[in-house]
């Protein structure tokens, strides 16, 4: 099954607004031989990460530069571990994740605040370079399906916190307990009390909404679900969440040595917003397509590798 038209035409117009054309041959690639312009391409270990980490590689791999594919490592400690050590060169990674988990610095909703405050303090504790963000934000949210919002008139986490005791939220069980998640919410949005939780594994949750199972379900912003079912996500109205804008992350001594790699993945970060991550994370997802098929079928539809 092919790729919808929308995320391409989409792709279309992030072109336009991109930095110029993929370099070539021996200019921002590097030339010279093979071992100056190696470079190690991680990432973590679902869906998106292999899909994003792929068009990275692919994208290098455009500008003649050598690449060896390490995707798939893990979680955030360990594609970090990975970066710091010289295991990779660079991975995708998320601004809220910088700044929660590895920095643990305080939760802020402010976007361009997020991303100054980890590019700085990554460069100065790390010597890691954020490169540019792209317009996607995979955070926590809360979402519905399209009747059940429209029946209980909801499309805030205001609304649906004036309505708690008539809903019932399915998500991870984690989510119930921790301090940015359910206990979170429930500070910021006036001390509500759910009708119930009903705690499932993270792979459950969506056909326990569409199922009736529950009445809202804990999503992330780019989930490909939301697509697929036409769900309605809430506006986080109060701001609690905060923002996860991916970026390539790249060790300051390999960008040194091959410049051309933020000149490369610079050029995909724009095309890369909610809607367009939606339906490649469910083309892997929901329609069991490779994440590297998917990967070079976007970049090729989009004109930014050859075919």
């Amino acid at each position: 099954m092919k790729l919808s038209r929308r995320w391409f035409n989409q792709a279309c117009l992030g072109v336009a607004a991109a930095v110029a054309t993929v370099a070539c041959g021996g200019g921002s690639g590097g030339g010279g031989d093979s071992s100056s312009n190696l470079v190690s391409v991680g990432s973590k270990d679902f869906t998106e990460q292999l899909i994003i980490g792929e068009m990275y590689a692919l994208m290098l791999e455009e500008s003649d530069f050598t690449v060896e594919r390490k995707l798939n490592l893990g979680g955030t400690p360990v594609a970090q571990a990975a970066l710091a050590s010289g295991d990779i060169d660079l991975y995708p990674e998320y601004t809220g994740t910088a700044l929660l988990t590895v920095l643990k610095l305080p939760v802020s909703s402010d976007q361009q605040a997020v991303y100054d405050t980890v590019k700085q303090a990554y460069e100065e504790q790390f010597s890691l370079t954020w490169l540019d963000p792209a317009p996607m934000n995979n955070t926590q949210a809360l979402a519905m399906t399209e009747a059940q919002a429209t029946a209980f008139n909801i499309r805030t986490i205001s609304d649906f916190a004036a309505q708690a005791s008539n809903l019932t939220l399915i998500g991870p069980a984690e989510f119930e307990v921790r301090e940015d998640g359910l206990p979170g919410l429930q500070e910021a949005y006036g001390g509500f009390a759910l009708k119930s939780y009903k705690p499932v594994d993270a792979g459950l949750r969506y056909k326990g909404l569409v199922d009736g199972e529950a009445d809202v379900v804990v999503a992330f912003g780019t989930d490909g679900e939301i697509s697929a079912f036409n769900l309605v996500v809430l506006e986080d109205d109060k701001g609690v969440f905060p923002p996860y804008q991916v970026a390539p992350v790249v060790r300051q001594e390999a960008l040194d040595a091959n410049p051309g790699i933020a000149e490369a993945l610079n050029q995909l970060s724009p095309l890369l917003n909610d809607g367009v991550m939606r339906e490649l994370n469910y083309e892997v997802s929901g329609n069991q397509r490779e994440p590297a098929d998917v990967a070079r079928e976007f970049l090729v539809n989009a004109g930014l590798i050859a075919e």
